[in-house]
């Protein structure tokens, strides 16, 4: 595979030409922010966190999606990227329900992380107040859409780890929300194989286990890293 050699922040790195400037960074410790994104699964783009000031006139793009390119000038933390990446967690808040004080994902979730990482201690936006169900039809599981961040993780690891397509996305705008099957209640499913994968991969506590209180739920990402890197390396009997 063709090397190619690009700079970012500053700093002269190569990779592979296949790579993302997502890839390229964290391979040589140039952290950039993600929500929708997981390793190994395919690059969503939809968060935005990951925008990064590349190409002429530091153009704003998602790190994750656009491929490394020879002479790349590539900025990952400047004044107008923490501003936008500011302003989106602020919107995520601002459009959900998210009230962490009372979440069984506090202390352990990935849009509070980034919140706290990015200085965001208030909000700036008025709060939408949506009218969002709770399921809670499965017999391990629930999905609070309240905590939604329309991340499609969930959707991702379903269809390419698990293969079952349990999870979509259904509506447009502020009234898009993650389905199972045919918007059928998630106990319904006749597609789910309980075997927890959306539940953990998902970034917030949208999705959690049944019988977590508040603060005590873990997503085991571990265990979906492993999934993740035996199935690239065909290691399903492990």
């Amino acid at each position: 595979m063709t090397a190619v050699t690009l700079t970012i922040d500053g700093k002269l790195v190569t990779a592979r030409a296949d790579e993302t400037i997502l890839q390229a960074a964290r391979a040589n410790g140039i952290p950039i922010p993600t929500l929708c994104h997981v390793d190994g699964l395919s690059a969503h783009g939809g968060c935005r966190l990951c925008l990064v000031e590349a190409g002429p006139g530091g153009r704003l793009q998602p790190a994750c999606v656009i491929k490394v390119a020879e002479g790349q000038d590539v900025r990952t933390d400047t004044a107008k990227l923490r501003e936008y990446r500011k302003l989106i967690l602020e919107l995520l808040f601002a459009e959900g329900n998210h009230v962490c004080a009372v979440c069984v994902a506090n202390g352990n979730c990935e849009l509070q992380d980034a919140a706290a990482a990015a200085g965001m201690d208030h909000l700036t936006l008025d709060y939408t107040h949506p009218r969002r169900e709770v399921d809670l039809s499965h017999d391990r599981f629930g999905v609070d859409h309240n905590r939604c961040i329309l991340c499609t993780r969930c959707v991702r690891a379903c269809d390419e780890l698990e293969g079952a397509h349990t999870w979509d996305m259904s509506g447009r705008g502020a009234n898009s929300k993650v389905i199972t099957d045919l918007n059928q209640p998630w106990g319904e499913s006749a597609t789910c194989t309980s075997c927890g994968k959306c539940f953990m991969a998902c970034p917030t506590g949208a999705i959690f286990r049944k019988g977590a209180t508040v603060a005590e739920m873990d997503h085991g990402r571990a265990k979906l890293d492993f999934l993740i890197t035996a199935r690239g390396r065909k290691q399903w009997n492990v």
